[in-house]
């Protein structure tokens, strides 16, 4: 199906966060029209693609087709970052080698036509290392077209939608026109609720009820979750000159060759920590360190982590436009999950692991023994809250573990499965709302008598969903808090200005984008008109079925035109 919506109904101060799939245009991957004369010799680049991508639609709606209808579409923009892609350019960090991808729906105008060179995006930042790669040299860095997803129009016909579903709908506009152009956005709020969004997460109140948070269930959370630092990176970064973020707490603690893998022998006596801060190269300190070769550790503070998106990372061509105020993140996130593989060399000893967040330590032991697990929260007022459950985390093996504090509940992942615990290991809110110095190094993992070897340490943050919009204007001030006990690391944070609360009647539906820093969601429609009405939901986001295609075959750098990007192929969560 080839759907266009009409101009009338875009806002002119955004760029619209999703349009219906078009008929395929014969433009190439960098976004300049095929010659005429080329054209008329030879199948374009694009008819070709397009062939291609019928076969495998095809294939898909074959199955699909046979329990409900479906439709295609496109994604223009990154207000769904990065769970669906809009238009971007694909990156690898020329430091570290981290790969990510940065947003270029700027470069066009909202019938996907160039606006220039000075729109064209110039840099993006790495989310490992933070160095700036200069992205001017357009056709070695082309901008590709956003998704393909396939979504279920049938869906909420046969029941009603779930919290957390990835929905399309007919945007409600101010009221005044019909609805037409589609949106895609995650549900949040139901009907008959009131929803309050406060440091990052979700709150939800029913009637006279009080409000409580809004839990995603873990498929869900582990399908949300943004890198905040990956390990295996860190080899590279330490031939650039830059010191370790995981360090021994006390000498011979942990031994490492490349400060990648790290291994404990467990004679010591007591907990052996190795612990993580969040060391963050500034633009200014990459500049000393190309020009000097090497730049002192200490001077390389820790930061809080905040809620940095790489995918707004970037910078547009012209000298006018300066990077946008949220381009490095603006709050801190503290709502993390750690997760690393641990071979046990022993059959006894512990691991502990450890979150901070406001002053409070959020631990899970395991008994390398008994494979025993046991959460606990520091405080006299969390004395009782003590669940535990049976793993598979015994010595001497190999497991993967993950560890989560988000939502104001805490979960643990072995080999992939999450475990289930003899009581609830969800707790009320602690009052945790403001940073200490202890959430500069906010993760920790410690061994106790055991033998083991840890690698693929990676941390990660949930989404922060913005509940002001209006701190996108500089001008208008918010709120600092100092940390106590950090002096010259890092001296105060941002705090958010509470945001309204949103009353939903019967039918109506509340929106938010993945991407909350990028995203006309609810929060942009108006006080009047935030929600979605029943009757304008179009289905559920089910599968991701064409993401740009590759040109070469991985690994082996072998040109193959349009080799399907099979890595990102899947169903939407």
């Amino acid at each position: 199906m080839s759907l266009s919506p009409p101009r009338s109904a875009r806002s002119p101060s955004f760029v619209l966060d999703f349009m219906p799939l078009k008929k395929s245009t014969p433009e190439t991957r960098h976004g300049s029209s095929a010659s005429a004369e080329t054209s008329s010799r030879l199948p374009s680049s694009a008819a070709v693609r397009e062939t291609i991508e019928s076969i495998v639609i095809a294939f898909v709606l074959a199955f699909l087709f046979r329990t409900f209808e479906a439709e295609m579409f496109v994604i223009p923009t990154g207000s769904m970052a990065p769970t669906l892609m809009g238009r971007h350019k694909d990156l690898t960090c020329p430091k570290c080698g981290c790969p990510y991808q940065v947003g270029t729906s700027d470069e066009v105008d909202s019938d996907g036509a160039s606006k220039g060179w000075q729109y064209r995006i110039a840099s993006g930042t790495c989310p490992m290392c933070r160095y700036r790669a200069d992205l001017s040299r357009e056709r070695e860095y082309p901008s590709y077209n956003g998704d393909r997803i396939l979504v279920g129009k049938f869906f909420y016909e046969l029941r009603d939608p779930d919290r957390w579903d990835v929905v399309v709908f007919k945007f409600p506009g101010d009221g005044t026109a019909d609805a037409r152009t589609n949106f895609i956005k995650r549900l949040i709020g139901l009907p008959g609720e009131t929803i309050r969004i406060r440091n990052g997460d979700i709150w939800v109140r029913r009637g006279d009820e009080p409000f409580r948070i809004a839990r995603k269930p873990p498929r869900k959370l582990l399908a949300v979750l943004q890198p905040v630092f990956n390990n295996d990176y860190m080899r590279r970064m330490a031939k650039e000159g830059w010191p370790a973020r995981w360090t021994a707490e006390s000498a011979g603690d942990w031994r490492s060759d490349d400060d990648v893998t790290f291994h404990t022998d467990g004679t010591a006596t007591g907990p052996q920590w190795l612990r993580y801060h969040h060391r963050i190269p500034t633009a200014s300190q990459w500049a000393e360190l190309e020009s000097h070769g090497t730049i002192a550790a200490e001077s390389v503070a820790p930061q809080l982590i905040r809620d940095f998106t790489a995918y707004n990372a970037s910078r547009v061509q012209g000298t006018n436009f300066a990077p946008r105020f949220d381009t490095f993140g603006r709050f801190w996130v503290g709502d993390l999950a750690v997760q690393c593989t641990v071979d046990l060399q022993s059959p006894k000893g512990e691991l502990i692991f450890e979150l901070r967040k406001g002053g409070r330590r959020f631990e899970c032991r395991l008994d390398a023994a008994t494979g025993r697990a046991e959460l606990s929260i520091s405080g006299s007022d969390m004395r009782k809250f003590r669940p535990t459950a049976s793993t598979p985390f015994r010595g001497p093996g190999r497991h993967d573990v993950r560890f989560s504090n988000c939502d104001n509940e805490l979960r643990l992942w072995i080999d992939g499965r999450v475990m289930a615990f003899d009581g609830p290991t969800a707790y009320e809110n602690l009052g945790n709302t403001l940073p200490d110095a202890g959430d500069l190094s906010p993760v920790g993992i410690a061994a106790v008598g055991a033998q083991a070897t840890l690698s693929h340490l990676a941390i990660f943050r949930d989404l922060y969903y913005i509940s002001d919009m209006s701190v996108a204007d500089p001008s208008r001030s918010i709120g600092e808090v100092s940390i106590a006990g950090g002096p010259g690391s890092e001296p105060a944070n941002r705090t958010e200005r509470p945001g309204p609360d949103y009353v939903l009647k019967p039918d109506q539906f509340f929106m938010l984008g993945d991407n909350s820093a990028r995203s006309k969601d609810g929060r942009l429609w108006g006080p009047d008109n935030y929600w979605v009405p029943r009757e304008l939901l179009i289905g559920k986001a089910l599968f991701l079925y064409w993401p740009h295609s590759w040109d070469r075959l991985p690994y082996v750098n072998v040109p193959m035109p349009f080799f399907p990007n099979f890595s990102r192929m899947g169903f939407v969560r």
